[in-house]
C-alpha cells in the first residue's frame, strides 16, 4: 500500500549523508538568526533542508544535523518522529499527505483517502494520513509536495493524480469554481447591491 509510517523500526540504513555546500550554508544562516548557544532553535528548518537533499531523512541525516546543531543526537530523533512533515523513510516522488478530521470527513476523506491509497505505489505516489492540515473551510484537501488540493472529490482527485503522472503541476488550491476561501459560488459579503 506505501504508507509512510514515523515508526524508527522502518527507518533503512542509509551509510552517510553530508549537507551539499549550498545546504550548509543554508543553515548556517536559518542558525544565525537565533541567539549565541541557541542555535538548536533553527532544528525543524535544519531537518527540512536534509531531508529536501535526501529526499527523506535517514539517520545518519539526522545525526549531521544534531551535530551541526550541538544537540543530542535523541533530541533531533525526537522532533523528526514527532512531526509528520518528516519522512523516515523513502517515500515516491509525490507525498500524498491526507487530511481526515472532522471536517474532512464529513466532506469525503474517506473516498479521497481510497483512492490515494490506490494510487499509491511507492515510486510515483506515497500516501500518509495527517491531522488538520488548516484548509477546513475548503475540505476534503490534499497536500501533495508542498501545495494544497482543495474541494475534492474521487474526479476531481483523480484528474490531479493524473497531471502529476504525466509530469505536470496541476494548479494547486480549490479544485471547484471558488475563490480562495470564500463561499462556493462567491463572495457574499460586502457585495454591491440594491
Amino acid at each position: 500500500m506505501a504508507m509512510v509510517t514515523a515508526d524508527p523500526k522502518d527507518v533503512p540504513q542509509v551509510a552517510s549523508f553530508a549537507f551539499t555546500a549550498e545546504n550548509e550554508a543554508s543553515a548556517r544562516a536559518l542558525m544565525a538568526k537565533y541567539p549565541a548557544g541557541r542555535q538548536a532553535s533553527a532544528v525543524i528548518a535544519v531537518l527540512d533542508l536534509a531531508q529536501r537533499q535526501q529526499g527523506w531523512l535517514p539517520r545518519v541525516a539526522m545525526d549531521e544535523v544534531a551535530r551541526l546543531l550541538d544537540m543530542a543526537p535523541i533530541r533531533v530523533y525526537e522532533i523528526a518522529t514527532f512531526y509528520t512533515m518528516f519522512q523516515l523513510k523513502p517515500k515516491g516522488r509525490h507525498l500524498l499527505q491526507v487530511c481526515t478530521t472532522t471536517p474532512c470527513w464529513l466532506r469525503g476523506s474517506d473516498d479521497i483517502m481510497k483512492a490515494c491509497r490506490a494510487a499509491a505505489d511507492g515510486t510515483v505516489f506515497s500516501v500518509q494520513e495527517v491531522e488538520c492540515l488548516g484548509a477546513c473551510v475548503n475540505a476534503p484537501v490534499v497536500q501533495i509536495d508542498d501545495d494544497f488540493y482543495e474541494d475534492l472529490d474521487a474526479a476531481s482527485l483523480g484528474r490531479v493524480l493524473d497531471a502529476f503522472r504525466r509530469g505536470e503541476r496541476p494548479k494547486a488550491g480549490p479544485q471547484i469554481d471558488r475563490q480562495t476561501s470564500a463561499p462556493a459560488g462567491g463572495p457574499t459579503t460586502l457585495a454591491t447591491g440594491d
